[in-house]
């Protein structure tokens, strides 16, 4: 899942770091990935990368109007999913959505070799897929280039410790929102309900968006970790406004995990205000 740009001064004097929201690891290809990626990558990989096996963006490059025509072709509604996994979700509305395109950023390797098969069996035109670091890419994205932001069932880092590495912090925000075009949204998705409390402490309120759902839901208000999750149920609850399940969301293999495991599912409408 893409990186928690946000940044923090180490003990000792140790020079400032990334706090990442994902693990980088070097899963090697299986030969149909292997190949997928051999036939598709240049039709569908952005070249947005720093350097050969970099995640981030290389320097003076923007993501503005210019750069989507380049690539697109045209001047059609973009839509960026940050983590597309396996990219069913992505190709399936880009399917459903031939007028809009589409950019899919995902780190890993058999995600990113995945997406690029989906799309290219399904001969898509208006998806491109970007092997970066989703919060490097929205810093260079220009005033809003996209109509829409997706951020479905990201990393839920589950231990407390590792809060800070989830993906949706307010550095992030500013920087979706300021990418977003005016009334643009960003839907969120999770399974994990201290993940759903943890989206309401960062957006609700945020100056400059507008929480659009219409669905009360109660949450515990204190947050929990991997060890004491089971203690939620007995903690003081809250009502939340959250939003009906988003149409344009398939039913992926994740999410049908975690239905499968008892988990309620927990989406967000946030509007550019």
């Amino acid at each position: 899942m893409p990186a928690d740009s946000g940044t923090e001064q180490a003990q000792h004097g140790h020079p400032l770091h990334k706090v990442l929201s994902f693990v980088r690891r070097s899963g090697r290809l299986d030969a149909r990935l292997q190949r997928a990626w051999d036939n598709y990558a240049a039709d569908y990989l952005l070249d947005v990368n720093a350097g050969e096996g970099s995640l981030d963006v290389r320097e003076g490059f923007v993501l503005d109007g210019d750069y989507v025509r380049s690539v697109w072709g045209n001047a059609n509604p973009l839509i960026v999913e940050i983590g597309s996994g396996q990219g069913e979700n992505v190709v399936a509305a880009a399917q459903a959505n031939p007028d809009v395109n589409f950019l899919a950023l995902e780190v890993y390797d058999p995600g990113v070799a995945h997406t690029l098969l989906l799309a290219g069996k399904n001969g898509l035109g208006n998806l491109r897929v970007a092997q970066v670091n989703a919060p490097e890419l929205f810093k260079v994205m220009a005033d809003g280039v996209a109509a829409e932001v997706w951020t479905f069932f990201p990393d839920p880092w589950p231990k407390k410790k590792h809060h800070k590495r989830r993906i949706v912090q307010l550095e992030l925000a500013g920087q979706v929102r300021r990418a977003l075009a005016d009334g643009g949204v960003w839907r969120i998705a999770t399974d994990i309900e201290d993940y759903a409390l943890h989206v309401h402490e960062v957006m609700d309120g945020l100056d400059g968006w507008e929480n659009a759902g219409g669905v009360t839901v109660s949450l515990p208000v204190e947050h929990v970790g991997k060890g004491n999750a089971d203690m939620a149920a007995d903690m003081p609850h809250a009502d939340f406004t959250e939003s009906e399940r988003f149409a344009g969301r398939v039913l992926t293999n994740f999410e049908k995990k975690g239905l499968a495991a008892g988990r309620v599912i927990h989406d967000f409408t946030y509007r550019k205000a």
